[in-house]
């Protein structure tokens, strides 16, 4: 084929097997060639399917909107039947832990014609914004080499942005569908909670801070792919109301003129923000008002309250627990805390240290503290909040790991990553990081813009509008297949 599929977002690809010009084999040969020549430079892959991705492309492919196009998914949170899974950490690695079932989203994703071609790189438990994990070692930024792809969806991140597949899955606990999108200057979509269901082995992930979504370089591509995996199944623990029509349906529409609040530094949250993140915001800003949006700065009250991060830390430190206390019985024999990483061993040991009231009162606490919030959107009349992404660029590898004598390393490094990302899974809102700025370095800069609980909708009219004022799908990293 003399086509550039590297450069051809999901969409045209389907298009491409609809109207005979390609076939699903013709496409995943060319996934599987990208990734064998760009993989070596970024290590986003570290599981290849490709074999089982020939076979499925030669056999009968269902056919749905993506019939034929190649994808990858994260190996943490979604399972694919016979493959491995490891979440990262070297103890499932050794074992040689292969999934036993498909997750919902997997179910969906292969019905809607996607073809599996491996799995992606994940920090151990996606409790980290930098893909390093010691099992399979640092994803690298395709945009320089030195710096992290970001986390905890980096593999997938960093696989889109390369040009090895036009979307890949990944999920969303504290900024890990955006934060890596903005280091790798692609689109990130955190849906709802609600949106996408967990199941059937999960049902409250990280207690409902934890979403799945997909990461792609086109916003048409986030919104059908969404319209594919979307929806709630049997005996999910939560829902959202549908949208009023297909996601695919938004982008191009009008958004009217709406009122914007733009939150520039992480002061709230004793951060201080880059200078380039500043930038970014104050740009986006600017363009935004430019398309007709009356922009002012202003943020919810309930941003500045700092318990919200020691509370936040509960839920995770006692999901560390429990994830740990998991595999044990899987595995047929005791997983001890000194087997996973330093940084998670701290919040393993903090989850078995807390008690249940003290859980349930943290709990109580950021429901109460998600009320407080949500009023901004649904009382105060504001339609979306515009901050930057990450509070700082990407970090040079090596920045945030932990290391046994400073395990506490890399959790104090991410806190200046993620204050603007975390508040929005503790409320459940969506969020979407788009790829509108790159600095002097040349590195990536996103943008996040936050609409009220289960809209969706408005988030993609928006950024469609963005996206239509300032292109961004065809720049090239350095590392590009």
């Amino acid at each position: 084929m003399t086509t550039d599929l590297a450069s051809m977002d999901a969409v045209d690809q389907a298009r491409l097997v609809r109207d005979g010009e390609a076939t699903p084999l013709e496409l995943v040969d060319a996934a599987i060639a990208r990734i064998e020549a760009t993989n070596p430079e970024i290590n986003a892959v570290i599981f290849p399917t490709f074999e089982k991705a020939r076979d499925a492309a030669r056999g009968s492919i269902p056919d749905g909107p993506f019939r034929g196009v190649p994808f990858l998914v994260k190996d943490l949170g979604m399972t694919t039947a016979g493959d491995p899974y490891c979440q990262g950490s070297n103890f499932l690695k050794e074992a040689g832990w292969v999934a036993p079932t498909d997750s919902h989203l997997a179910t969906k994703l292969r019905a809607a014609g996607f073809i599996l071609c491996g799995r992606t790189n994940t920090p151990e438990w996606g409790t980290l914004p930098t893909t390093e994990p010691l099992a399979f070692g640092a994803t690298r930024n395709p945009w320089d080499v030195e710096h992290s792809a970001g986390g905890s969806s980096g593999g997938s991140s960093a696989a889109v942005a390369a040009g090895m597949v036009p979307v890949a899955q990944g999920g969303d606990g504290g900024g890990s569908l955006r934060v890596p999108a903005s280091a790798c200057g692609i689109v990130g979509l955190k849906p709802s909670r609600g949106r996408v269901s967990p199941g059937p082995d999960i049902g409250d992930p990280l207690f409902g801070l934890n979403i799945q979504g997909v990461m792609s370089r086109t916003v048409r591509d986030t919104a059908a792919v969404m319209d594919c995996i979307s929806g709630p199944m049997p005996g999910d623990a939560r829902a959202v109301s549908a949208l009023d029509r297909p996601l695919a349906e938004e982008v191009g529409a009008n958004p009217g003129a709406l009122r914007i609040g733009c939150y520039f530094d992480g002061s709230a949250f004793d951060v201080t923000t880059h200078p380039d993140c500043v930038a970014a915001t104050q740009d986006a800003a600017e363009l935004l008002g430019s398309l007709g949006h009356k922009v002012e700065e202003a943020h919810p009250a309930a941003m500045e309250e700092a318990e919200v991060r020691q509370r936040a830390v509960a839920m995770w430190s006692v999901a560390a627990a429990m994830h740990l206390d998991h595999w044990s019985p899987a595995l047929g024999r005791t997983v001890e805390v000194e087997e996973v990483e330093p940084h998670n061993q701290i919040l393993v040991n903090l989850g078995r240290s807390l008690s249940a009231t003290d859980f349930h009162a943290a709990r109580e606490w950021l429901y109460a503290w998600t009320r407080r919030m949500q009023t901004w959107w649904e009382e105060d009349g504001w339609d979306l909040l515009l901050t930057p992404t990450m509070a700082q660029p990407p970090p040079r590898l090596g920045e945030l790991t932990s290391t046994d004598d400073d395990p506490g390393r890399g959790m104090r490094g991410a806190i200046d990553i993620v204050p603007f990302t975390q508040p929005f899974n503790i409320t459940g809102q969506p969020g979407i990081s788009l790829p509108l700025h790159w600095n002097e370095g040349g590195l990536p800069i996103g943008v996040q813009l936050v609409a009220g609980f289960g809209r969706e909708d408005l988030l993609i009219r928006v950024a469609a509008q963005l996206e239509a004022a300032r292109p961004w799908a065809n720049r090239r990293p350095p590392v590009f297949a």
